[in-house]
């Protein structure tokens, strides 16, 4: 199924998305993400599929337009707003093939298991056991996943079952906001997880560094590189903007190690780079570069993940290796998603 194909326009998308009588939707999904992830999903007339994050409705009703009358959703979320109204959005069109429920999705839902199909719209720190051992053998996950401990740096992933074990089937470039234990109100403004530090006033301003388990408990390092970064003593333009922001930020997880550094300044933008302590270099999505320094170590370990990224061709999202790594002793349970430098050329 392709974003061209009737079955979306079968499915009234203002009705859930605009509708004037439950008001607007925060941090909901854009219909355009959802629908490519619904084509990656592949439901089959019948299936049974398991909706994380119920949101508008939108994308549940897609799902119960692809399971056919046959096959049934569960769709859960911890918003129990968002659940009355998708129901009473569902029940008006005479969708009875799906259901919403309150619940923590990170468990995904025992009662109805097991499912030939997982969609999520939120991103999850791994990928949770519960949804694969709620999986049939022959099910299949679409799921938002981080690649590093920081925010908004993640992958799609298309997951299905060898011999009861998860494996990525593809990836691409994409993300949905982080998954909460409650609903809460400002999950893009500041992330519910793996800031290092932040400030409120005058403008909310936040960092993540991949260095956190050397800074101190008062995180004196973090504190440190925020205040260069937002107050740099040296700002430059880079010479081959515009970027192309998704594959940046994948690649620099591969450059950059524990050194990379995620920020969000004090006017919303956002940017990746290199800090320390004592030093801190980030390039912004519109190609300005900020540093502590023009000499700043941090700005030339900057240019050279730069240089590296050029070299590498900019790459698209297929380049990526991957790789799921079991970790039992976070929570909750499960795999997270590893990437590597492209072995295809």
């Amino acid at each position: 199924m392709t974003v061209a194909d009737p079955l979306f326009g079968s499915v009234p998308e203002s009705y859930y998305v605009h509708n004037e009588e439950r008001g607007e939707t925060l941090h909901r999904s854009a219909p355009e993400a959802i629908q490519r992830d619904v084509t990656a999903l592949k439901v089959r007339d019948g299936d049974h599929v398991l909706e994380i994050g119920t949101g508008t409705g939108y994308s549940g009703a897609l799902l119960a337009a692809q399971a056919g009358a046959s096959g049934r959703v569960t769709s859960v979320d911890i918003s129990d707003h968002l659940v009355i109204w998708a129901n009473r959005l569902h029940g008006r069109r005479g969708v009875t093939t799906i259901t919403c429920h309150l619940a923590d999705g990170m468990n995904g839902y025992p009662p109805h298991a097991p499912y030939q199909r997982i969609a999520a719209w939120c991103a999850p720190p791994r990928l949770p056991r519960a949804w694969v051992d709620q999986l049939t053998p022959d099910g299949r996950i679409v799921t938002c996943l981080p690649i590093a401990v920081q925010p908004s740096t993640t992958l799609i992933a298309t997951i299905t079952l060898t011999a009861g074990q998860p494996h990525v089937e593809t990836v691409t470039f994409g993300g949905y906001a982080q998954s909460t234990a409650t609903a809460v109100d400002d999950a893009l403004t500041l992330p519910g997880r793996w800031v290092d530090h932040h400030t409120d006033q005058p403008e909310p301003a936040w960092i993540s560094i991949g260095w956190r388990e050397h800074d101190d408990p008062q995180r004196t390092g973090a504190r440190t590189a925020l205040r260069l970064l937002l107050d740099p003593g040296h700002t430059e333009t880079y010479h081959r903007a515009p970027l192309d922001w998704l594959s940046w930020t994948a690649y620099s997880v591969i450059a950059g190690g524990v050194g990379r550094s995620f920020a969000a300044l004090r006017d919303g933008t956002r940017g990746i780079g290199h800090t320390t302590a004592t030093t801190a270099a980030l390039i912004l999505t519109d190609g300005t570069i900020l540093a502590d320094a023009p000499g700043s170590l941090s700005l030339s370990a900057l240019r050279t993940w730069l240089d590296h990224w050029e070299q590498a061709g900019r790459p698209g999202a297929a380049w990526f290796d991957t790789s799921l790594v079991p970790n039992d002793e976070d929570d909750p349970p499960g795999w997270d998603l590893r990437i590597t430098a492209g072995t295809r050329r």
